[in-house]
């Protein structure tokens, strides 16, 4: 049994320091001065550990497109980031709709062994909208998918969705939806308002969200099915998700850290790295959604990590692809819009970023307490660091990223993978 020994640690970022010993997979010790001979000691002093992160949206681009991102690099970011599992969206090539698809991601994940990676299965066949995956199939397979979108695409037809979401009520799955109806946002690259007017840039408006987030919850609703929004993005969207909650239907939602902290004055420059799906939003937005993400109406964030290769991004900012990495600036960027102005606590970012996300997908053993007996799956945060980042130094293939050069607050020291290191930060990578 290899044993390591966390010193003077705060859990939750709560009380006095203690030590903790990891050994066997889970958490063995807790206490103030633990007086044992572990394998390995690590100087956690003012150091605030956590669960660690479950990242229910992430695109690792394999199959298919390697060249951006594979699931050993994405594995890899994920670890750097706090994140001890992730969900590998299905828009690759080819759509992961199908078992054999399913299971390879879930084996090439088990393989790298950085984090576990649970793919995502599509609801519809080539995530074209037009007939359901064979998702009985994908959630029975090694993978054990249960979690299923198109994201990327919304699954418009109201009765292909409706069925779907019947399908996983029977299933004990659940459904995420991209919340976009195609109608509204054709040839839409930003967010329709001021910004977008001035530029010259086809508009992209709220209503496109917050009427498939109403038209869901509806159908959710008479389903008797759970119901997941990707990516909210919109003051509407989080008043519509209150009152959806308020009438016990059930529906969850995630937030991403971008639309946490940036808005559509980004786009002054028409540099294409801050073009994404759905679009940045307006000030206003961001301040609804990081009051949503404080008081619970919006249950967690998630990265929508999506790497592009440079040609795909340094182009027209109409034809550029949407999206941004997000796994190794995601808890930074919490702290700064969350924790820094008050909104959240410690204990907070726990519940957001690693709690509810491991709670609403089901995962058992993810988002677990700080408790002996519980698995040792923890990060390890420096809440007092600040580091710059870095572009090329970070562990995707991609380098598409609007944070560059950006200083941040708060920075992973190590994560464990029931009590394995996957990640612990070199003496020479502290800026």
């Amino acid at each position: 049994m290899t044993t390591v020994l966390l010193k003077g640690v705060l859990p939750y970022g709560e009380g006095d320091p203690v030590d903790v010993l990891l050994g066997d997979g889970v958490i063995v010790d807790i206490g103030a001065d633990l007086d044992t001979d572990a394998d390995d000691t690590v100087d956690a002093r003012g150091h605030i550990l956590l669960p660690g992160f479950v990242d229910m949206h992430t695109h690792v681009r394999e199959p298919g497109r390697e060249d951006t991102e594979t699931i050993e690099s994405g594995s890899l970011a994920a670890a750097r980031g706090g994140y001890t599992a992730i969900f590998a969206m299905a828009n690759t090539d080819p759509v992961a709709d199908s078992v054999v698809v399913t299971d390879h991601v879930w084996r090439r994940g088990q393989e790298v062994g950085l984090v576990d990676v649970h793919p995502v299965g599509a609801v519809t066949v080539g995530l074209e909208g037009k007939q359901l995956a064979e998702m009985g199939m994908m959630a029975a397979g090694v993978g054990g998918v249960r979690l299923f979108s198109d994201d990327g695409h919304c699954v418009d037809d109201p009765l292909l969705m409706r069925r779907a979401l019947e399908y996983s009520a029977g299933l004990g799955v659940l459904v995420a939806q991209h919340a976009e109806e195609p109608r509204l946002t054709k040839g839409a690259v930003a967010h329709e308002g001021a910004t977008a007017a001035r530029l010259g840039l086809a508009g992209w408006p709220r209503a496109a969200e917050e009427s498939i987030v109403v038209r869901d919850a509806l159908l959710a609703r008479d389903a008797g099915a759970r119901v997941h929004i990707c990516h909210a993005s919109t003051e509407g969207t989080v008043q519509l998700l209150a009152w959806a909650k308020a009438q016990n239907i059930s529906i969850t939602a995630e937030v991403t850290p971008h639309h946490l902290l940036l808005d559509d004055s980004r786009l002054e420059t028409y540099d294409a790295v801050n073009k994404v799906n759905p679009p940045l939003r307006e000030v206003k937005d961001v301040d609804a959604l990081r009051a949503g993400l404080a008081d619970g109406v919006i249950d967690c964030v998630a990265t929508d990590h999506a790497p592009h290769a440079e040609q795909d991004k340094c182009c027209e900012f109409s034809v550029a692809r949407p999206g941004m990495l997000g796994l190794e600036t995601a808890l930074s960027i919490v702290v700064k819009t969350m924790v820094e102005p008050g909104l959240l606590t410690w204990r907070g970012v726990a519940r957001v970023m690693s709690e509810r996300p491991a709670e609403i997908v089901g995962l058992d053993d993810q988002g677990r307490p700080i408790e002996v007996g519980e698995p040792a799956t923890v990060v390890l945060v420096d809440p007092n660091a600040s580091w710059t980042v870095e572009r090329d130094r970070l562990a995707s293939l991609s380098r598409n990223t609007p944070f560059d050069a950006m200083t941040m607050p708060a920075q992973i020291t190590a994560t464990f993978l029931r009590g394995r290191i996957t990640y612990r930060r070199d003496v020479e990578e502290v800026s």
